[in-house]
């Protein structure tokens, strides 16, 4: 099960689901036929051996930070252990990910969606993320540029850059003189519209505090840069986003507006 955790009942329904496998585990225990139960994602992320406890029949939790160990967690799980998976690798997951073969990235067609950045560190009063997900991470530009040729020369025209907080992304990139500085949404925006073959660009999902000049910019300036942008309101009413902890008043967030309209 690939599990969300961005619902308030998301993990009793999981444990329902789970409920259901069980049965299914058994008939085919039965049988004499092996099967693996695992538990991926948010949910299993936050609940931890809390799943296997409640669900002995849980063979595998994994979160979502380490999907690049699943290989050598399955072999563990198929020797008999009961595996729980869920420490923030120190390693750059994105590194172990086998990339897409080129015929499956054809299969999708032309659009393909490119993640860019994980995590936040806003911690708003209602939200799990940063419990589920951990802190921002960026991906360097080197990386996320090598994926989007790669995307671009097996047909793919669209690519929409995805994060929990994409617009907080801050990468590491070229500088002046062979060094490395640090780039912001907007400039990795330009860098990728350079790329031959990719005729269209988005992003999702952003938060208003890191709505800077030069991201602002590429909305005016980047022609493959869709005119859409998804900015969460959350709530017109001052006190609210107090309580919500999303630090901006509903002034910020029209000021904010007219800027980009500009």
């Amino acid at each position: 099960l690939n599990t969300c955790h961005i619902r308030e009942k998301a993990a009793e329904k999981v444990y329902s689901e789970l409920g259901r496998i069980r049965e299914m585990k058994a008939e085919r225990a039965r049988a004499g036929r092996e099967m693996l139960v695992g538990v991926a994602g948010c949910v299993a992320q936050a609940e931890g051996s809390e799943i296997i406890r409640r669900s002995p029949s849980v063979d595998l939790v994994i979160g979502p930070q380490t999907y690049h160990r699943l290989p050598h967690v399955l072999a563990r799980v198929r020797g008999g252990e009961k595996i729980v998976e869920t420490d923030y690798a120190i390693e750059d997951k994105f590194e172990h990910l086998p990339q897409p073969k080129r015929a499956e990235i054809i299969r999708r067609g032309v659009t393909a969606f490119l993640t860019v950045q994980e995590g936040c560190d806003k911690f708003c009063t209602f939200c799990v993320v940063p419990y589920t997900r951990g802190s921002e991470v960026s991906r360097p530009v080197a990386q996320i540029v090598a994926e989007a040729e790669r995307l671009a020369q097996a047909g793919v025209r669209e690519v929409t850059l995805l994060g929990q907080n994409v617009n907080a992304w801050h990468g590491e990139g070229e500088a002046k003189g062979g060094k490395t500085e640090e780039w912001g949404l907007g400039r990795l925006l330009f860098r990728l519209a350079e790329i031959p073959g990719l005729a269209r660009l988005r992003y999702t999902t952003s938060h208003p505090r890191d709505m800077d000049d030069e991201l602002i910019a590429a909305h005016r300036d980047l022609p493959a840069l869709m005119p859409y942008l998804h900015l969460p309101v959350q709530s017109g009413s001052d006190r609210i986003l107090k309580a919500m902890n999303r630090r901006h008043t509903a002034k910020d967030y029209l000021t904010l507006l007219d800027r980009i309209r500009a």
